[in-house]
């Protein structure tokens, strides 16, 4: 009795077992649930993305050439300057007193060049009477008329004579050299005289007032850069000023068109190129003896089309630089795309490698787990490379295709080659897409094309 009890235990477990490995295998060929999407052709537009600073074009720091106290000061920050107009005055007392010393130097220098032109001509003079002296001498040593002791004076006074002209010659250039240097000093002590009064170099915006009247002024050194006064932008042609990444670097060039938004002026974007790219990466400034990596960024300049109303310098932005547009191309979701390690044989072809079978439930003991190709040692001539690709629905079955990127836009990427357009693309979900293999089942009697607009996917089964 006991024996037949158990003998009907066995059978029931073995028909349960049974029903479970049925259920089990027919929701195995059913596979889960993924969404495709078809291939159709886009017009796609790559961007570069970075955040910046707003700044003007041109700007101008006034700074003091010369110490003194503030007199007068006719701005205030955030006015409106004319190119021209009065901003401030240093006091002058002692540049006024450093011209009127070096016009009076200068008026002395001119006066003793004045002098020595005056004693030239005298030493000229003397030079042609000594010279008759001596002709006549020579004439009436010829006759027999004069002592050779005359002669000889005559002759030596010429030479003294010219001896002295020699001199005055000399001292008029030092005469000349002299004044030049004192109108030298003059012009600048005029030019420093100019500098105690500032005005607006152009039209603009006063940006920053680093001074009040009465305050005195420091004049710039080597090691101290001085006092900045007043700091003038033109704000009629703005600048983005933004930061890219090394990666998106190459793909900037000159002319490139951008939108720029402005975080202090919200739903509202503004239109540019691009102007100038840097060479050189931006220094980052960091702790002393810190070894984390940063990211290397390169400043990128985008002129903002038109004049914006109520700018200030400094304001955050954001540009966005159209680096390449493509009309009408084949184009596949980025979410589709995945790497796989492929084997391929001695002439490039790629083997397939398929989903190794799940061990079934069974009596007595487990079977060898079937080794995977993957884990198998390449043949002569087999090498394995990890490849971009997309899994492709066809024939019922998940088929994983190779393909040739072009430009990268926002949802979308370029298809150069390996896919055609009417393809049907496994999009997601992303575990399922990365653990799929070639030849998984697939169930597609629900599945629906993709609309026009590319934003909507179809439902598909994938045996799993």
């Amino acid at each position: 009795m006991l024996r037949r009890k158990w003998v009907w235990v066995v059978l029931v477990l073995a028909v349960a077992g049974g029903i479970v490995a049925f259920i089990s295998s027919r929701r195995q060929d059913r596979g889960i649930t993924v969404t495709a999407e078809t291939i159709q052709r886009r017009d796609l537009e790559a961007i570069v993305s970075a955040s910046g600073k707003i700044e003007p074009q041109k700007t101008v720091n006034i700074s003091a050439q010369s110490m003194g106290r503030v007199t007068r000061l006719a701005v205030n920050e955030g006015e409106r300057v004319k190119a021209g107009q009065f901003l401030l005055q240093i006091d002058a007392v002692i540049a006024e007193a450093a011209v009127r010393r070096d016009e009076a130097a200068v008026a002395g220098a001119r006066t003793a060049l004045e002098q020595s032109r005056a004693s030239l001509q005298s030493a000229r003079a003397s030079l042609e009477l000594a010279r008759q002296a001596l002709k006549r001498q020579q004439e009436l040593n010829q006759s027999g008329l004069t002592t050779r002791e005359a002669l000889e004076r005559a002759q030596a006074e010429v030479e003294m004579r010219e001896s002295d002209l020699a001199a005055r010659e000399q001292e008029i250039k030092n005469r000349e050299t002299q004044a030049r240097q004192m109108e030298a000093g003059l012009q600048s002590s005029r030019h420093s005289l100019s500098q105690v009064r500032f005005e607006a170099p152009f039209d603009g915006i006063v940006t920053r007032r680093n001074i009040e009247e009465g305050e005195n002024v420091v004049v710039g050194t080597m090691n101290n850069a001085g006092t900045v006064l007043l700091t003038v932008a033109d704000m009629s042609v703005i600048e983005a000023e933004i930061e890219v990444d090394e990666t998106d670097i190459p793909f900037v060039q000159l002319g490139q068109p951008a939108k720029v938004t402005i975080d202090a002026i919200p739903d509202k974007t503004f239109t540019g190129k691009v102007t100038e790219i840097g060479n050189s990466p931006i220094q980052q400034t960091g702790t002393a003896g810190s070894t984390a990596r940063t990211a290397t960024n390169f400043k990128v300049t985008v002129t903002i089309d038109g004049q914006i109303p109520d700018v200030r310098p400094g304001f955050t932005c954001t540009a966005e630089i159209s680096t390449a547009t493509r009309a009408g191309v084949l184009s596949v979701p980025i979410q589709a795309l995945t790497v796989r390690e492929l084997l391929y044989d001695e002439k490039g072809n790629i083997i397939p490698e398929l989903r190794p079978p799940k061990p079934r439930w069974q009596f007595g003991p487990q079977a060898a787990t079937p080794v995977s190709a993957a884990t198998t040692e390449l043949k002569p001539g087999q090498k394995r490379e990890e490849t971009e690709g997309v899994f492709v629905v066809r024939d019922g079955k998940a088929t994983f295709t190779r393909v040739t990127l072009g430009i990268a836009g926002e949802r979308y990427l370029e298809v150069l080659s390996g896919l055609q357009e009417g393809d049907r693309v496994i999009t997601g979900p992303f575990e399922s897409v990365r653990g799929m293999y070639e030849g998984d089942v697939v169930n597609t009697g629900d599945a629906t094309s993709a609309s026009a607009g590319g934003g909507s996917g179809v439902r598909v089964r994938v045996g799993g």
